[in-house]
């Protein structure tokens, strides 16, 4: 090292930033969930679109057992000729099922229909109301 060379200096790192937090936001997700719902942004307008879309699948799966169902039973009646010829007080056995059975049946799926369809609903609810809370210090 040369006398007229100036000192080398040696090479630190800058000090490490902290990000200093006052307060925890607790719920900021939970509420920015809830405007994007009712303020119908394209997060929101996702979360609402999903919701029906999982409604419609539902009825529209419930609607074709329906009408296999229903379908169904002419067409036993056809294909077995001995089925057909059934006769219960004088009324034929598909008439009878087609006129009586399937009105508990439908009644049955109906209820099922509304409740997992309110299912639907609940978790829809759940998301938008507890969307931000996962991964939180309680």
């Amino acid at each position: 090292m040369n006398r007229s060379d100036p000192p080398r200096r040696e090479r630190t790192d800058p000090p490490r930033r902290e990000r200093v937090v006052l307060a925890h936001r607790r719920g900021a997700r939970m509420v920015r969930t809830r405007v994007e719902v009712q303020e119908q942004t394209e997060v929101g307008d996702a979360l609402v679109r999903g919701l029906v879309r999982a409604q419609l699948g539902l009825a529209l799966r419930l609607a074709a057992v329906v009408a296999g169902i229903a379908i169904a039973i002419p067409l036993i009646g056809n294909a077995f000729p001995e089925v057909a010829a059934l006769s219960v007080f004088g009324i034929q056995l598909n008439w009878l099922v087609l006129g009586v059975g399937l009105y508990p049946l439908f009644y049955g799926l109906g209820r099922l229909y509304v409740r997992l369809a309110e299912q639907s609903e609940r978790d829809f609810m759940r998301i938008v109301n507890e969307g931000g809370q996962e991964g939180e210090d309680p």
